[in-house]
């Protein structure tokens, strides 16, 4: 290495400790092959990086370089192969005096952490439940409350959660020492990588049980039959979801319980269809009651109502019955139901009907032909 190490990590000769790993973490961020794939040279830069570093980051080596040039590492220093030390160094253990591994690194670079903390005894939240739900239109338009019977993971009573059998306890995890995390190095081309993951015999825990519990097998939670009040309020639809909160699985190592989801789904009714916060209804009438008018009693969601149609009423006619829908949900406001009006014509008449019509059309006129065909089609403009 020919260049001046602190020429490489871009600081002075009289930069703290400090200052020359923020300096190398900088360098590292910039140039690591996995981050930077469009630079040809960032490898090399790299580790021409970590060779500055491992040196200047010991307090001895450093010494020795300022006062020589050279250190029993650097090329011609009096090491073999130049960097020899450095190639079996431990990337855990550190380059001579570094104590951070190359996964605390870059870690801290894109989690803002400068280590990785262990997950021993770490509290998690329970799981969420689903519950599904199907409700009729009217309980949707009025709203209603109903106890719903649920299983869920509850904190188990033989061992109040410790997971271990009565007059026994935890021990210590004895492949993590009670850390919760195992390290295990791996050779590459740029040294020996160390990688910190989740002790595989705790599960991150840092303990152990030996004798667990009967009852819940040394889970600390047991599946117990629950039933819970729920109020579904006025206006709910197919799809709305309602958050019961802490009526979820128990959380582990005292985390909080997790949350209740019950999903609605809205059954279809035999005579309305609902169109956001309006119903919709189609009644049919016969012709005769069209010409003449009449008055009806239709249903709605509420019960029945009485509906006037008056003479003359044309096909699909549609009349709207002021607040008589749905109500809002978000508690303000409540639709229409919209009455469609369909005329029923006969398909066969009797003579005496077929008479009585003709009455009728030569009473109007209507018998005559028309001189004109388009006096039959129908002026928009």
């Amino acid at each position: 290495m020919s260049k001046d190490l602190y020429d490489i990590l871009g600081v002075a000769r009289s930069a703290s400790a400090t200052e020359i790993k923020k300096a190398y973490r900088q360098l590292a961020r910039k140039y690591h092959p996995d981050v930077n794939q469009k630079d040809p040279t960032a490898e090399a830069k790299f580790i021409e990086g970590q060779k500055a570093y491992a040196i200047l980051s010991d307090a001895q080596k450093k010494a020795q370089y300022d006062q020589y040039g050279i250190t029993d590492d650097t090329p011609g220093g009096g090491g073999a192969g130049g960097f020899g030390g450095f190639e079996g160094a431990d990337f855990g253990q550190g380059f001579g005096g570094f104590s951070e591994s190359i996964d605390d690194i870059f870690s801290s670079f894109f989690s803002g952490n400068t280590r990785r903390s262990g997950s021993r005894s770490r509290a998690r939240r329970g799981e969420d439940l689903r519950y599904d739900l199907e409700i009729t239109l009217e309980e949707a338009a009025l709203g209603f409350s109903k106890e719903i019977e649920i299983f869920h993971l509850e904190k188990c009573s033989s061992c109040q959660g410790s997971g271990a059998d009565k007059g026994t306890g935890k021990t210590t995890c004895a492949k993590c020492q009670g850390s919760g995390q195992v390290r295990v190095t791996q050779r590459t081309v740029f040294g020996n990588f160390s990688q910190v993951s989740t002790c595989p015999d705790c599960n991150g825990a840092g303990q152990t049980i030996k004798n667990p519990c009967r009852t819940c097998i040394g889970k600390g939670v047991e599946k117990k039959r629950k039933k819970v009040l729920l109020n579904i309020p006025a206006g709910v639809e197919t799809g709305t979801k309602i958050r019961m909160s802490d009526e979820g699985n128990q959380g582990v190592n005292g985390g909080p319980r997790g949350d209740l989801y019950v999903f609605i789904t809205v059954k279809q009714h035999k005579y309305f269809q609902r169109e956001q916060s309006d119903l919709l209804l189609e009644i049919e009438i016969p012709f005769t009651k069209a010409i003449l008018g009449t008055e009806i009693e239709i249903p709605t969601i509420d019960g029945k109502a009485s509906l006037k149609v008056p003479s003359g009423t044309q096909p699909n006619t549609v009349f709207r019955l002021r607040n008589k829908g749905i109500p809002s949900l978000r508690g303000y406001g409540r639709g229409d139901q919209k009455v469609t009006v369909k005329v029923a014509i006969p398909k066969t008449l009797s003579s005496q009907e077929k008479n009585l019509v003709k009455e009728i059309a030569a009473a109007r006129g209507e018998l005559q032909k028309p001189q004109n065909i388009l006096d039959y089609v129908k002026k928009f403009f």
